[in-house]
């Protein structure tokens, strides 16, 4: 995958799906006086039922799709997750997992596979995904990597109405959730909306003297989270663009109303709040996946391509603390792997195909290395109605970084 400023030109057909999606956008446009806010943009993009890029049946996942996750380029992180899911569940004793997103359903599959090997099944294997195109490939995956579990999975349409004990965890879930985008122009602030041009997308500034409510400071985490750089004002700032997610403290407050005990695992990309907001992170985080392919114009075809952006780990926190959650965990993906077994569950890999080392090798490298995924990606935990020390962070526990 790739950063470029290019893109290959979608097939008639997706054209044709991105068109009937725009139409319900300028719509919206059209009815709220001219622009919407980029959240709500982002939101339709993604969301819009039987046209949004997650909800429409286009392959997004994998190499015929528009991106590759960890459970996608190795059963290791997959295997090191359930790793860390045997302990909370062995702890409380048995268990339901749920997973938020599960992708092509490979993790479902890798994970009941060592949960099985560990004799720590969970009762139930939820998943909550609300893509039919999404739902068919997890199926289809489980039925082919490990049928005789697939009578263990349940799919849902919504959180399950009765809480669960055990074990939340979700995988690029957070990076996925739409933002409110804001604008720093000469030490004034905007909010980013979406406006027409013709018939193209545009940003258009909105609200000027925007503020924005702070975390920790006599606000709490459940209104709009706000960088630290408005602790100091904004002058002396020419131009800058970031965002925030206004959405995270109901959503944190929806998982723990979800979990009666156990602990929830989310993995992503991001930052602390500090580095999120750094001065010479001025254009902000937003990127878009289109066959592989890496850019930062989010208005493009819209319905075709992923609009994601980085995960304020800070927030996350705070949220999770308002909402009940204690803050467990917090570390990088490779810190979290190899606490959590990756050194044995290669060998054991190694050692039952011998020919594949190269393979092995060089998919250790991809997930751990501080120049891949290793450092960019983060594991937090927050757990509730559990005490033990979770084993990934047993190497490393930044929690006091947030």
């Amino acid at each position: 995958m790739h950063f470029t400023d290019t893109l290959p030109t979608p097939p008639a057909e997706a054209l044709a799906h991105s068109e009937q999606l725009a139409q319900h956008i300028r719509a919206a446009i059209a009815s709220h006086g001219g622009s919407i806010p980029f959240r709500e943009f982002m939101r339709m993009a993604l969301y819009e039922p039987g046209l949004g890029y997650y909800v429409a049946g286009l392959r997004k996942i994998g190499v015929e799709g528009d991106f590759i996750t960890a459970p996608e380029i190795s059963p290791l992180f997959s295997q090191c997750l359930a790793n860390q899911c045997a302990q909370v569940l062995a702890e409380l004793g048995g268990g339901d997992m749920l997973e938020l997103g599960a992708g092509s359903g490979v993790m479902a599959a890798d994970m009941l596979l060592r949960l099985e090997k560990l004799g720590c099944l969970p009762q139930r294997y939820r998943i909550l995904d609300l893509s039919p195109e999404l739902r068919d490939r997890q199926r289809q995956t489980l039925q082919a990597k490990a049928p005789h579990l697939l009578a263990r999975v349940e799919w849902l349409d919504a959180l399950p109405e009765k809480t669960i004990r055990g074990v939340i965890v979700g995988n690029e879930v957070l990076d996925a959730m739409p933002v409110e985008v804001f604008q720093v122009t000469e030490g004034e602030m905007h909010s980013v909306h979406v406006k027409l041009e013709g018939d193209n997308f545009a940003f258009t500034a909105r609200n000027p003297s925007l503020t924005l409510p702070l975390s920790g400071e006599g606000t709490k985490a459940g209104e709009h989270l706000a960088p630290p750089l408005t602790r100091g004002g904004w002058k002396g700032f020419l131009s800058y663009t970031s965002e925030y997610n206004p959405a995270l403290p109901g959503w944190m407050r929806s998982m723990a109303d979800t979990l009666e005990a156990g602990a929830l695992l989310l993995i992503d990309y991001g930052y602390e709040q500090q580095d999120y907001y750094h001065p010479d992170r001025n254009e902000g985080t937003l990127i878009c996946h289109y066959q592989h392919r890496v850019h930062n114009n989010p208005l493009l075809y819209p319905g075709l391509q992923d609009i994601t952006a980085s995960v304020d780990f800070t927030a996350v926190a705070a949220a999770g603390v308002d909402a009940g959650l204690e803050l467990t965990g917090y570390t990088t993906q490779a810190a979290f792997l190899a606490s959590s077994g990756l050194e044995e569950l290669f060998i054991a890999a190694l050692d039952a195909n011998p020919d594949n080392q190269y393979q092995l090798a060089q998919q250790v490298r991809t997930l751990s290395l501080p120049s891949e995924m290793g450092d960019r990606f983060k594991v937090i935990a927050l757990s509730k109605g559990f005490t033990p020390p979770l084993i990934g962070f047993r190497l490393a526990n930044r929690k006091q970084h947030l």
